[in-house]
């Protein structure tokens, strides 16, 4: 956990064994939800709950499915998951009983973190690694604005900009939005920590008119 001037304030631990890898996660005004999953597809995972005051992690329910990132509906209650490349979206009570699951209608953008957005829907950002001419390939970023009770893509749109040390997209990794009453904000950070200069917070400004 970090603060906003990229200091490190608490390690905290999740997972168990293979299921190591923490993915995209959520605050729902009480508690960070994170789920922890093994490192591969068809896998599994166990969705944790953390305290920001007191760190405390609390496991909250276990699912047969690698599971790349959680949001929780401030409007229902439900929890939802996305699995690895976010090829399928699922939705669980908050102790884990599966009440839907579906194919993701898009194959634009592989999601890597979704975090809430008012009034019932969810904003992922994603990223797909394409092939480019002479053997290369390039990172094709993007946002995308889904509604949790349908997943239905509400809105769609490519987000050009890279990392100045790797040229990874913006959007590759996690990502948070929002709002003041004049700018809209972008947080990502879209390198990994065996990167050279290790992992590095981005924040991209827009204003709002």
């Amino acid at each position: 956990m970090l603060d906003r001037q990229g200091n490190l304030k608490k390690d905290i631990r999740v997972g168990e064994g293979t299921a190591y890898h923490p993915g995209g996660l959520d605050f729902d005004g009480k508690d960070v939800w994170v789920p922890a999953a093994e490192y591969r597809p068809n896998s599994r995972a166990i969705v944790y709950t953390v305290d920001p005051k007191t760190y405390r992690v609390t496991e909250r329910f276990r699912v047969q499915d690698h599971v790349g990132g959680v949001v929780r509906d401030r409007t229902t209650g439900q929890v939802h998951g996305v699995s690895w490349g976010s090829r399928t979206l699922y939705d669980w009570t908050p102790a884990g009983k599966q009440l839907g699951k579906m194919a993701n209608e898009s194959h634009l953008l592989d999601y890597q973190d979704c975090d809430y957005a008012a009034r019932g829907k969810q904003l992922c950002g994603g990223v797909t690694t394409l092939p480019g001419p002479n053997n290369t390939s390039y990172d094709l970023g993007g946002l995308a604005l889904l509604d949790l009770r349908t997943n239905r893509i509400l809105h769609e749109i490519p987000f050009p900009y890279f990392s100045p040390t790797t040229n990874h997209n913006a959007t590759r990794n996690p990502v948070a939005l929002e709002t003041t009453p004049t700018t809209l904000r972008l947080y990502t950070a879209p390198d990994d920590g065996e990167n050279p200069g290790g992992t590095e917070l981005q924040i991209y400004e827009s204003p709002l008119k």
